[in-house]
């Protein structure tokens, strides 16, 4: 099961999108190592995020999965969003410093080709950051909140991908310790049960998350690749002449 744009974007504007979105945040923000005017990029979705963290980037772009669907924006300005395959990223090689990877790897058709896309794209010494549901986690089981949709990873599966993928693990942390209910009396006690769970039970979190930083010294194979995937633009018209008739010609 995959969560449509359509899915994200309401879930997100719940109450109990809201909190998700702020206990992740906070996680986020002790694995967040400063890096000013970097060129920073969003796989999957992660708007909440990006408005968060990149402020001080110098470019910052949304590339949303085709599978996914994608929204404009920022509301406010030029669009940077852009609807890719995760396994064929329109970038160049080491063209980017961070990347944020949401509610992407667990719905990724071969999680280790989409690491080692984002591992040529990003610059030496480039950082990833994934957002991934935790296997031991409650959140994982329940298919009210995109959490519960797609592969959840243990952090031990999460270090060894990253490790195939010549990605260095560094930074470790873990949110949504609170049950994903949508009771009222349940979500007032959310910041609660949020520093009580970080603090009894982080194996049991929602979600995990690391960064790492990509690894220079070991080799990749390199193999040309035909691409997998075609792009259908699904709002054009169906059964549409490509060519005009030709007028007749006068006698």
């Amino acid at each position: 099961m995959l969560s449509d744009i359509v899915d994200l974007r309401s879930f997100y504007a719940s109450t109990l999108g809201r909190l998700a979105e702020r206990s992740i945040a906070m996680a986020l923000s002790s694995v967040w190592a400063s890096m000013p005017n970097e060129r920073l990029v969003g796989l999957g979705y992660t708007l909440p995020w990006l408005e968060r963290f990149g402020s001080d980037a110098d470019r910052v772009f949304a590339f949303m999965p085709a599978l996914q669907g994608a929204v404009n924006w920022p509301a406010g300005g030029p669009s940077t969003t852009a609807l890719v395959f995760d396994e064929e990223l329109p970038l160049f090689d080491s063209s980017i410093d961070r990347m944020l990877v949401v509610h992407a790897l667990e719905h990724a058709e071969n999680p280790r080709e989409t690491l080692m896309e984002i591992w040529r794209v990003l610059a030496p010494g480039g950082r990833l950051v994934i957002v991934v549901p935790s296997r031991r986690g409650i959140w994982a089981r329940f298919e009210h909140t995109p959490f519960g949709t797609g592969r959840p990873f243990s952090r031990s599966q999460l270090n060894t991908l990253l490790r195939e993928t010549n990605f260095t693990p560094g930074a470790w942390s873990d949110a949504l310790h609170f049950p994903p209910s949508k009771r009222r009396w349940m979500m007032r006690l959310h910041q609660l049960l949020e520093r009580t769970g970080r603090r009894f039970w982080p194996i049991f979190a929602g979600v995990i998350i690391v960064e790492a930083q990509k690894r220079l010294y070991q080799g990749l194979p390199v193999a040309a690749r035909s691409s997998r995937r075609v792009f259908v633009p699904v709002l054009s018209p169906q059964g549409a002449t490509r060519a005009m008739r030709k007028p007749a010609t006068e006698g």
